[in-house]
């Protein structure tokens, strides 16, 4: 994998990220909701969160704290799609052939997975307390009050509170996701018996993907979301957040949030692929490379 190609990688994943966010926003607020509540105190399940979120704050409270996730969506998805050229480019250095399974694509997802977690926590936590904040006063204006007051609170400690965890839900996640993607795209290829897939094809292999991605990051980020909004000092670490959450609501307290999560990961990392893969075949149709 040359590096015009691992640079493409960039741009294209940075291009699929801004597609993820704009389409899968709202299921991620009512997602975060679902998680940070204590039993059923708020809302009875996904719909009532999203009904009652709407009547009592507007349409637009879906797309709160998207501003975080947004502003710094083109460098996390960016580094990801760089982190799995990376990771290709190991495997194929020594290699008598330069095509990779799916399994090996998924090593070299689980390594743009560690890529993007420096990243990414710090906005997942603004993003996180951004979300949980209902009616009434707000403590936060905005994402840089978030960060203002998170860093005084706590220094830079605090601002990165998460990242462990964070990692610990990425990295295989990332690692299901390109392996899934594959798998699924290349049996599309078997029954066209063609490399070219359509339209639609590239849209189900990315619904896949996301789908196979959170399969097993859905408990990790159950876990990340109550230990990142949680007040100073009520856990040692996030491992912490496990007994005190299977105590007081049982394995589905570690499943919160199944329900949005699954509806948003079909449409948001099927619209994350295909932005990927159109800006590969706009930037290979500008400057043709062979890899592509």
């Amino acid at each position: 994998v040359s590096t015009q190609s691992t640079g493409r990688s960039f741009i294209a994943g940075g291009t699929g990220g801004v597609c993820c966010v704009a389409s899968g926003q709202p299921f991620d607020t009512i997602k975060v909701r679902m998680q940070n509540q204590v039993g059923g105190a708020l809302y009875k399940n996904s719909i009532d969160c999203t009904v009652k979120t709407i009547r009592n704050e507007g349409f637009f409270a879906l797309y709160k704290g998207m501003a975080a996730p947004l502003v710094g969506v083109v460098p996390i998805f960016a580094v990801n799609f760089l982190g799995y050229s990376h990771g290709k480019s190991l495997q194929l250095m020594n290699s008598n052939t330069q095509t990779l399974s799916p399994l090996q694509h998924g090593f070299a997802g689980s390594l743009g997975g560690l890529y993007m977690t420096a990243l990414i926590a710090p906005g997942e936590r603004i993003k996180c307390l951004l979300q949980i904040q209902t009616t009434g006063p707000a403590k936060y204006s905005g994402p840089m009050d978030v960060l203002k007051q998170s860093y005084r609170e706590g220094g830079i400690r605090n601002v990165m509170r998460g990242t462990v965890i964070t990692a610990v839900r990425d990295m295989p996640a990332s690692g299901c996701y390109f392996a899934a993607y594959e798998l699924t795209k290349s049996r599309f290829r078997e029954s066209n018996g063609s490399d070219d897939l359509a339209f639609w094809q590239v849209l189900v292999a990315g619904g896949f993907a996301g789908w196979a991605n959170w399969a097993w990051g859905i408990a990790p980020d159950v876990v990340k979301t109550r230990y990142q909004t949680a007040p100073e000092g009520k856990y040692k670490s996030a491992l912490s957040v496990v007994p005190e959450l299977y105590k007081t609501e049982g394995v589905k307290g570690f499943f919160k949030g199944l329900g949005p999560i699954a509806l948003r990961a079909w449409p948001a990392n099927a619209c994350c692929m295909l932005g990927y893969e159109m800006a590969l075949k706009a930037m290979n149709w500008v400057a043709p490379l062979p890899e592509y």
